[in-house]
C-alpha cells in the first residue's frame, strides 16, 4: 500500500472504509462525514494542491444512490501524484462544499447541482452552469430518458422533446458516411 494511503488509513481509521490501487492511482472510500475533513487533510497536510475535478455517479436502484467523487493532484516538489476520494450520498442529502479549499471547486460544485441535482451546504451560488435557470430536471440522472423532455418553456432550447436519442455526441458504427453516423443529422420524427 502506498505511503499516502498508509497516512490516510492511520489519521482517520474507521472513517476510511476502503482503498483501492489501480494503475499508479490511489482511491479512498471514506464516509460522507469525514469527507471535507479528509480532503482538508490531503490539501493542508499531504500537499494535494491541485482540484482536478468534482463529480458524480448515479447509482440508481443503490442506496445511497449517489457517490462523489474528487480528483487530487499534488504537484509541489515534484510530488506528481494523482489521489481519488469517494463517498456516497442519499437522494435527499447535501453535501459540503469544498470552496472553502479550493476557490475553483465552486464551478465543479455547480455542474454537478446542475446535471445530478446534488446540492451543497456553504455553496454560495447554486446558479445552474449548463442548464437554464428554471430547467425543472438533472439530466445526467439514469432515470432522465435519452429521448429527453418536453418543454413548455417559449423560445428556450427546444419546444419538443430534445433529439437525444443514443446520445448528443453518440455516432453509429458503420462505414457510411457522417450524415449516417450521426445521430443529430437523422429525422428524428
Amino acid at each position: 500500500m502506498s505511503v499516502i494511503l498508509n497516512a490516510l488509513k492511520e489519521q482517520f481509521g474507521k472513517a476510511i472504509l476502503d482503498v483501492v490501487e489501480f494503475r499508479g492511482e490511489d482511491t479512498v472510500i471514506a464516509t460522507k462525514e469525514s469527507a471535507h475533513e479528509i480532503l482538508k487533510h490531503c490539501r493542508d497536510d499531504l500537499g494535494f494542491d491541485y482540484l482536478v475535478d468534482i463529480s458524480s455517479l448515479d447509482l440508481l436502484g443503490e442506496e445511497p444512490r449517489f457517490e462523489m467523487v474528487y480528483e487530487l493532484y499534488a504537484l509541489g516538489n515534484g510530488a506528481n501524484h494523482h489521489l481519488r476520494i469517494k463517498f456516497k450520498v442519499a437522494e435527499d442529502e447535501k453535501v459540503d462544499s469544498v470552496t472553502d479549499l479550493w476557490k475553483t471547486a465552486k464551478w465543479h460544485e455547480r455542474e454537478v447541482y446542475d446535471m445530478m441535482g446534488i446540492e451543497f451546504n456553504g455553496l454560495a451560488d447554486h446558479r445552474r452552469i449548463l442548464m437554464w435557470e428554471g430547467y425543472p430536471y438533472h439530466p445526467l440522472r439514469k432515470d432522465f430518458p435519452l429521448a429527453g423532455r418536453p418543454t413548455e418553456l417559449p423560445d428556450v432550447a427546444f419546444t419538443e422533446k430534445a433529439p437525444l436519442a443514443g446520445g448528443p455526441f453518440v455516432t453509429s458504427p458503420t462505414s457510411a458516411s457522417t450524415s449516417h453516423r450521426e445521430p443529430r443529422s437523422r429525422d428524428f420524427d
